[in-house]
C-alpha cells in the first residue's frame, strides 16, 4: 500500500476537524473536532512508521509508540474538557462558546436589556442586601 492513501486520509480528517473547531458554537463539538484532529496524526504517525519500518531491518515503532502516548493525552484532555464544560452548563446553563467569552466575576451580561441605564451603583446595592 502507497503512503498517500492514509496521508489523504488523514489531511481530510484534519481539515474536518479544523472547520469544526473553527465553525461550531457548542463546546462539545468542538471538543469532538478537537478529538478528530488527534486522530488524523496518530493515523499519520502509525502510517509514516509503517512505511518507515520497510526500509530499516530493525524496528523500533516509534511511530506506533507515539500514538499510543497521544491516545492517553487525549483521553485526559476530553476528561477534563467534559468537565469543565459540564460545570460551566450547570453555572451558566448554556455551552454556546460565544456566550461564554467573558467569565470575569462581576461581568454584566450581553443583550437587550442592559441598554437601560442602572437604578443606582453598586454600593447602594450592597448596601440594600445587607
Amino acid at each position: 500500500m502507497h503512503l498517500a492513501y492514509p496521508a489523504v486520509l488523514s489531511v481530510l480528517l484534519f481539515c474536518t476537524g479544523l472547520y469544526g473547531v473553527l465553525a461550531r458554537r457548542n463546546a462539545i463539538l468542538v471538543l469532538m473536532s478537537v478529538e478528530l484532529m488527534l486522530n488524523a496524526v496518530n493515523l499519520n504517525l502509525v502510517a509514516f512508521d509503517v512505511w518507515l519500518s520497510k526500509a530499516a531491518e530493525e524496528t523500533l515503532h516509534s511511530g506506533q509508540a507515539l500514538t499510543l502516548f497521544t491516545i492517553a493525552i487525549a483521553a485526559a484532555e476530553i476528561g477534563i474538557g467534559l468537565a469543565i464544560v459540564l460545570a460551566v452548563h450547570r453555572n451558566r446553563g448554556t455551552s454556546d462558546i460565544d456566550k461564554l467569552r467573558d467569565t470575569a466575576e462581576g461581568h454584566e451580561p450581553d443583550g437587550p436589556d442592559t441598554d437601560t441605564p442602572a437604578t443606582g451603583t453598586a454600593a447602594e446595592k450592597a448596601e440594600a442586601t445587607a
